[in-house]
């Protein structure tokens, strides 16, 4: 079984007995950025007195978030396509019981939408949408992806789309692939099985085999980027803990490659649902604990922030190791243009709402730099390709100078006076602790070129 539940729970009995001695060990295991067994991260996951190792904890996450990923955090934003859903998943506004006005939007609709997220400044997009084979088939999520990437915007076309739909086929996976998608992207929800059939009820979505192991069947189909994830609240953080790490570990045993990125979503009140009926919330310090042992124990994997944290929780956990945020988001179908009031419905409630041009500021102010970059995707950079440059820091030669230029894309095409200023003071800065002299060099001529009209340059 590729989740075996009795080995977590033995794990996490076993983790129990670590003496202080041990802890100090995985820490500094962890600080070389090596990565935790499965008991190492039970022994951090069990630990009672936590409040001296968590400082420590969220200082090593905060320099392997540095040694990898630099100073970067990647931007992109969710574009909802559909929410007719045939499953009745307790804890979604999208859920079959509810009873309101359903609605996929069609292309023309795509492409406003599209318009107006491109003038937010996004170039990479998160296509959503609700399971329902009748209306939302795999030809019209392939149609859209077709028509968010040639829709003609003032200032470029959306660059990279990822595709978070429903578990499928072998045979509908190499459709999405033949679309050049980025990264397919599949939450699990929770790992833990009595509790995944509970939520989910009778549908289609209740069948926790096939959904656990779409990833193998993507990958198979030759889609190298998965994004994973768990809604936490759903059940106990430490056993979904364990179960995501023991999931990214069988892909990179059968196919190389672990997951891109995982998000780590928290349930927020939706239509037809209460908190209440979910005994396993997780409070806000407990959450920064999760994101920091996340970057410890698979610290070459991106993790992804959504609006659903206030914009305080999003700026702190940032530095424990998140590399993609999303800004300035609508969980709505037709969200992002103005809608009839009753015709749009969001998903579940957001809690960052603050613009795009508000984030930057306070990312660039914390000494961030918000990268626009799409590169890797587009030479080929991904999946049994990037880890290696990733782990070996070679990544680094090419993803701090692309977030540089697309931040000067950003600020020369969408920002205000303010931040036009303060994003100069940032690329000034950054492009001094660029190491070597050809790619500065390089990077300095870009940015001209950048300067004078041109877009869309890249290492």
């Amino acid at each position: 079984m590729l989740i075996d539940h009795e080995y977590i729970y033995k794990l996490l009995e076993d983790a129990q007995k670590a003496s202080p001695e041990e802890i100090q060990r995985i820490l500094d295991k962890a600080r070389e950025a090596k990565g935790l067994t499965h008991l190492e991260l039970a022994q951090l996951i069990q630990l009672e007195d936590k409040t001296a190792a968590l400082r420590e904890i969220f200082e090593i996450a905060g320099e392997i978030k540095r040694k990898i990923y630099g100073n970067r955090i990647v931007m992109f934003a969710p574009l909802y396509i559909s929410n007719y859903c045939v499953n009745n998943c307790t804890y979604c506004g999208y859920r079959r019981d509810n009873e309101y006005t359903r609605r996929r939007l069609s292309q023309e609709e795509i492409q406003e939408e599209v318009k107006l997220i491109e003038k937010m400044g996004h170039k990479r997009l998160a296509l959503e949408a609700g399971e329902d084979p009748v209306h939302c088939d795999i030809d019209y999520v392939l149609e859209a992806i077709e028509t968010i990437y040639h829709t003609e915007n003032e200032h470029g076309n959306i660059r990279r789309v990822n595709v978070n739909i429903a578990a499928t086929t072998i045979e509908n996976y190499r459709k999405l692939k033949e679309k050049n998608i980025g990264t397919y992207i599949l939450f699990q929800e929770t790992y833990h099985e009595p509790t995944y059939t509970q939520v989910h009820q009778k549908s289609i979505k209740n069948d926790y085999e096939y959904h656990l192991t779409s990833f193998d069947r993507a990958m198979e189909a030759g889609i190298n980027d998965v994004g994973a994830g768990i809604l936490l609240g759903l059940y106990d953080y430490k056993f979904e803990l364990l179960s995501l790490i023991l999931h990214n570990d069988h892909l990179e045993e059968k196919f190389g490659v672990g997951f891109h990125t995982v998000s780590v979503p928290r349930i927020r009140k939706a239509e037809g649902m209460t908190l209440k009926d979910f005994p396993h919330l997780v409070d806000d310090e407990t959450f920064k604990e999760i994101v920091a042992l996340i970057r410890l124990a698979i610290p070459f994997t991106g993790i992804i922030l959504s609006t659903r944290e206030p914009s305080e929780i999003r700026n702190e956990v940032i530095h424990y190791g998140v590399s993609q945020i999303s800004a300035g988001s609508s969980v709505g179908v037709g969200g992002y243009k103005a809608q009839t009031e009753g015709i749009a419905k969001d998903q579940f409630q957001l809690e960052d709402h603050r613009t795009p041009l508000e984030i930057l500021k306070s990312l660039m102010k914390d000494g961030f730099i918000p990268s626009y970059c799409t590169a890797c995707y587009r030479q080929g950079r991904t999946g049994d390709r990037f880890m290696p440059l990733a782990k070996s820091g070679q990544i680094q030669n090419v993803c701090a100078p692309n977030a540089l230029m697309t931040l000067l894309e950003f600020l020369l095409d969408y920002g205000d006076e303010e931040i036009l200023k303060l994003g100069e003071e940032v690329i000034a800065r950054e492009v001094h602790e660029i190491p070597r002299k050809e790619t500065k060099q390089q990077l300095i001529h870009n940015l001209e070129r950048i300067r004078g009209g041109e877009r869309d340059l890249y290492f």
